[in-house]
């Protein structure tokens, strides 16, 4: 990699800045789902063990305003239990209060500083606001792949004043989105839902060029449906893409898979009453709303002899448990391959497996629904071009 990792620096004494993700769910004032928190914990450890000055930052949910809401003190708390250790936590980011506990850190002390969005120095990539940050520190680590696809301050901008490297997480996904994206095994086999094909044009383009085949399911489908004449009933359409839809089936007759069967309801709500239909068989007043079980049947015969797969996006309406038969299926189909390292992209994909608690049986999920979706698409990370960018500033 052209950017230091974790055990190319001396830490001992030394001040770190380390950006995670920490972006957890809370619902009633309780966390539902630490594993963010927990697949930081090999970094966090590691420098605390070879005994830095640590100072973590992270963000917690878009707030418009400071508000205890969205404070970070739930996840200081968490922390500091999985840690078995105190974690030292200041409400501000910036000011006297973080500046003194930032400057008077011991050596394998943790600080763990408030919500970087409560400054809108953050989100808007405000050079002052990262130096002040950076200003904080002798070295910046990033471990928070799920957020190193925005250019935001804690990102972008800190390495630009601090000897950078990427954490133990941020090498472990880069390594792993690259073998899927760069260097895969064949058979290769790519598996993509999502709603709107224009959030996934990119992958699916640049994916026609790498995979032997590409399974399409979710609800982007339709506008392939529609390019081909089919009637899709009520099901979401993307007008403007149909054209590039029909071009895509034309070019790639052989790659392209869809769904066989559909299920198909009334509307997207539990309790909707629904139905398995031929895919050409859609009722005009009718949705569907996940992909049938002689879809999931066939994708799988598909993926049977692959040796690599990358997987993004469900199947259907997966948040719907009536609808998330197809991916629950189609993940439980994947996790019993012999020989094939499947790669899950994260979000959705992610959550799904997660319901259906198969997340040991894959090679790699990702972190970052946004990041890995970015990555794969082929697009660089302003986070790994800030590594970069500080390698070549500070040799």
């Amino acid at each position: 990699m052209d950017f230091k990792t974790l055990k190319d620096f001396d830490y001992k004494g030394k001040k770190v800045i380390l950006r995670v993700d920490f972006n957890v769910p809370v619902k009633d004032g309780k966390i539902e789902d630490d594993k963010r928190i927990k697949a930081s914990l090999p970094t966090i450890n590691y420098l605390l063990q070879q005994n830095a000055k640590l100072m973590v930052i992270a963000h917690f949910g878009e707030p418009k305003q400071p508000s205890p809401e969205f404070s970070l003190k739930i996840v200081a708390d968490r922390l500091s239990s999985l840690l078995n250790r105190t974690v030292i936590f200041v409400d501000e980011i910036t000011g006297e209060k973080a500046r003194a506990a930032c400057s008077g850190i011991k050596e394998g002390e943790i600080v763990l500083l408030e919500n970087l969005r409560f400054n809108p120095g953050e989100t808007a990539n405000d050079e002052s606001f990262a130096k002040e940050l950076a200003s904080y520190a002798e070295l910046y680590v990033n471990d928070g792949f799920g957020v190193s696809h925005r250019k935001h301050a804690s990102v972008a901008g800190i390495p630009k004043f601090l000897p950078a490297a990427a954490g133990f997480l941020m090498e472990k996904e880069l390594n792993a989105l690259s073998f899927a994206r760069d260097n895969p095994e064949h058979p290769f086999i790519a598996i993509f839902g999502g709603v709107k094909i224009s959030t996934r044009i990119k992958l699916i383009e640049n994916f026609l060029k790498r995979a032997d085949k590409l399974l399409l399911g979710g609800a982007m489908i339709f506008t392939f449906y529609k390019a081909r004449g089919i009637e899709i009933g009520k099901s979401i359409v993307e007008p403007d893409f149909i054209e590039m839809a029909k071009k895509l089936l034309e070019q790639y007759p052989d790659k392209i898979v869809l769904p066989i069967d559909l299920i198909d309801a009334a509307g997207l709500k539990v309790g909707s009453e629904f139905h398995q239909v031929d895919f050409y068989h859609m009722e005009p007043d009718k949705i569907a709303v996940d992909i049938g079980p002689k879809t999931v049947e066939h994708f799988l015969e598909e993926c049977k002899n692959a040796k690599t797969i990358v997987w993004n996006g469900p199947m259907g309406a997966f948040e719907i448990p009536e609808f998330a038969v197809g991916t629950n299926k189609l993940a439980q189909g994947l996790a019993g391959l012999n020989g094939c390292k499947v790669i899950v992209g994260g979000g959705d994909s992610a959550a799904a497996i997660a319901q259906i608690g198969l997340e040991s049986s894959f090679y790699h999920i990702s972190t970052g629904g946004g990041a890995s979706l970015t990555f794969l698409e082929g697009t660089e990370l302003p986070g790994v071009a800030a590594l970069r960018e500080s390698l070549n500033k500070f040799r």
